[in-house]
């Protein structure tokens, strides 16, 4: 559910006709611009969107008399719509919102142009609306590659990130990020208001990543392009050194690439995780150095026959 607090700050927009409980049910991330019900032809009225009236409908209202007015608007504000929102601080007619105010329909107003405004909620929306999952992990933005930090506790995921801090990266949160899935193939991770630029080092308590290490050590939100999951180093235990495959994880639905990186004494994990995110770029970009080597191999066998 969507307050009317949250839109009217998220979309810098004038209350008014404000609602009556505080919350607008909004259920989905399109608009509907009514243009076409404004003319009576109510089929297919998408009426549980957000309804957007720029200079076009305002100038259609225009045109009509008082009586085709009159029964348009009553017909348009019988349905049970979220929210009208009227763009280019264009003026309202009187009936539009005393019929607001009688069926308890908020409206809002704002300078934006229609067709900006259009693109801002429907962005908003996606994220405000996407399905959320709450996950224990670290995220931290590294050369521009989300990394989705997990592993069980105590085996150092806040101590890489602090590192990669150390080393110009961008914390986005630490111990619990809130995964949403924004669309089919993408999901963004954030840290909880309470806790944000929040890290807990072992020995020493909670530490202020923002206060510490400026306003260039921390992002609010980032894409998660790779979840790299720690475990401490099992004798005996198979791990890829080649590469050649390429592992996913599914969270929200969306697979994620992913990789299994064994910890010991010694290892520098910040290092590793650098490597990591490049070498996701280079794939991303068609290059595989394990390929490469393949191909080389390849080639030498070719000419040793």
């Amino acid at each position: 559910m969507i307050t009317e607090k949250e839109l009217v700050q998220a979309l810098g927009l004038d209350i008014i006709v404000p609602s009556r409980t505080g919350e607008l049910p909004i259920e989905e991330s399109d608009i509907c611009r009514p243009g076409l019900q404004l003319t009576g032809y109510w089929d297919f009225f998408a009426f549980e969107r957000p309804q957007l009236f720029g200079k076009v409908e305002m100038a259609y209202l225009n045109t009509l008399d008082e009586k085709t007015l009159g029964t348009r608007l009553n017909t348009f504000f019988s349905f049970s719509l979220p929210c009208v929102i009227v763009c280019r601080d264009l003026p309202i007619p009187e009936l539009m919102l005393t019929l607001a105010r009688k069926r308890g329909i908020p409206v809002y107003r704002t300078k934006e142009i229609t067709v900006k405004l259009e693109m801002d909620i429907i962005n908003y929306l996606n994220t405000a609306l996407a399905p959320v999952r709450t996950m224990h992990g670290v995220l931290v933005d590294v050369y521009g590659v989300g990394l989705l930090i997990t592993g069980k506790s105590g085996v150092g995921k806040s101590e890489a990130a602090l590192e990669l801090v150390k080393r110009g990266h961008r914390l986005v949160a630490d111990d619990v990020v809130e995964v949403r899935r924004v669309s089919q193939t993408r999901l963004t991770g954030t840290a909880p208001a309470n806790i944000r630029h929040l890290m807990e080092i072992r020995g020493i308590g909670i530490i202020d990543v923002y206060t510490m290490y400026g306003v260039a050590s921390v992002i609010k939100s980032k894409s998660i392009d790779l979840v790299v999951h720690m475990e401490l180093w099992q004798e005996g235990h198979s791990y890829d050194r080649l590469g050649l495959g390429s592992q996913t994880t599914q969270i929200l639905g969306v697979n994620v690439p992913y990789l299994l990186l064994p910890i010991h004494p010694g290892r520098n994990i910040a290092i590793v995780l650098e490597v990591a995110a490049r070498n996701l770029r280079l794939k991303q970009m068609g290059f595989s150095a394990a390929e490469q080597l393949l191909r080389r191999q390849e080639g030498i066998q070719d000419e040793s026959v």
